[in-house]
């Protein structure tokens, strides 16, 4: 108990039974990290000159609307591939090249691009931001499957890595999560939750510490979350899909079609690249497309798409030139996509020069600008995505400013 009064928030009994009577109903958010930083190149910033890469030329680049991409059909023996991702996806994309890093090592930049604050171990992902502020009630409200997942100790992180666990965790009060071999009869339930309500009543009316008070209501909270819980039973597939990606989004959506989630932090990784970079980017890239795209078909088959924001990101690029290993080392220059809910897609916003470095850009019109514009840093993103999740004027928000000057903020970037 007193573990989880550190890690967990303040969750009085009205807040649960609240959450227990109303499932959470989006928007939900999912962020796809590709941990160990992506070779862009390979995907949404194409590069046909020079060394920068070796699998096409300049005059090889395709394009889909207004989005350009390398082709990859022709190198990828399993996933997806840029061809196929674009055609379907392409006039839902936003594209952010360019983005400025600032730094080229794994551990800072993924804790920046997470929480868009580069000093601070402290700062909470955006994932857990937005759950702690609106559905911090909800049981799994932020899930998360590996990357950097801090909380700010705003809200709870759950972990559950494989369906069979959630099978479990969803039906806790039967045996090996079987719903046909339940622990007590309805009846018997009934009655330890009237006890376990007039314990705590009974608790909660005494002058009593507030550590205690607290433990109290969230011993009780724990109770009635076990219960809600049994919403996601439905929606757990009966066939496990094989790929990483596909498993980590059939836990994530049974979370949210059941309303007991409201983010998750999907994760796969081997991205760095240092050596054989364009055979290990070509195994991976279609991989983690594959992924992006089992999430959004079946979140259609279970009619929550069009309540889905999907924020799709890595830590850092790749250099553009190869090392002696043929591989590629890391670049603090890179890219971001997202899709979803209120977000004007088929548009590429900033970009990189031919010797892939950035680009500035003028936050009012969102153009190029190499004199006088912006260069575009995790925060600008992050401060922008509060704003479009409703957030930024939230208290806990405000307990993790981001400091980004007025005339520096990105205006219509969600279109």
């Amino acid at each position: 108990m007193a573990g989880l009064g550190v890690a967990a928030p303040i969750w009085w009994p009205d807040v649960a039974q609240a959450g227990e009577e109303h499932p959470y109903e989006g928007p939900y958010y999912v962020v796809f990290n590709a941990s160990g930083g992506w070779d862009t190149t390979y995907l949404m910033d194409p590069k046909g000159v020079g060394e920068i890469n070796r699998l096409y030329k300049e005059g090889d680049i395709l394009t889909k609307g207004n989005h350009k991409f390398a082709p990859t059909a022709a190198h990828i023996q399993a996933g997806m591939s840029n061809e196929a991702f674009f055609t379907e996806f392409g006039s839902e994309l936003l594209v952010v090249n360019g983005i400025d890093y600032s730094v080229n090592n794994h551990s800072p930049g993924a804790r920046y691009m997470a929480t868009g604050k580069l000093d601070s171990l402290a700062y909470p992902t955006f994932a857990a931001l937005v759950a702690a502020c609106k559905g911090p009630g909800c049981p799994l409200s932020f899930l998360t499957f590996g990357n950097y997942s801090n909380t700010g100790n705003l809200v709870a992180m759950s972990r559950i890595p494989y369906l069979p666990s959630l099978q479990k965790i969803a039906n806790a009060d039967s045996i090996e999560g079987q719903m046909r071999s339940p622990y007590h009869d309805d009846f018997v339930v009934d009655r330890i939750e009237r006890a376990l309500k007039e314990q705590t009543d009974a608790e909660l009316s005494k002058m009593v510490l507030p550590r205690i008070e607290r433990a109290e209501s969230m011993l009780y909270a724990a109770q009635l979350n076990s219960k809600a819980l049994q919403r996601v039973t439905p929606y757990i597939p009966k066939e496990i899909p094989k790929a990483r990606l596909s498993q980590q989004a059939e836990i994530a959506l049974a979370s949210f079609k059941a309303g007991v989630c409201v983010s998750a932090n999907l994760s796969i990784g081997q991205f760095d690249s240092h050596a054989n970079n364009d055979a290990d980017q070509m195994k991976l890239l279609p991989e983690f497309l594959e992924g992006i795209t089992y999430l959004v078909r079946r979140a259609e088959e279970l009619n929550i798409r069009d309540k889905l924001v999907i924020i799709v990101q890595s830590e850092m690029g790749r250099t553009p030139t190869y090392n002696k290993g043929n591989g590629k080392d890391h670049w603090s220059i890179g890219s971001i996509m997202f899709m979803g809910a209120g977000i004007r897609g088929n548009r590429v916003i900033g970009a990189t020069d031919e010797k892939q470095f950035s680009v500035p850009i003028d936050a009012g019109t969102l153009q190029l600008d190499k004199e006088s514009g912006v260069r575009v840093r995790p925060e600008h993103l992050h401060t922008a995505l509060r704003e479009f999740a409703g957030i930024d004027a939230h208290s806990m928000s405000k307990q993790f400013p981001l400091v980004v000057p007025e005339k520096e903020k990105l205006q219509g970037l969600w279109g």
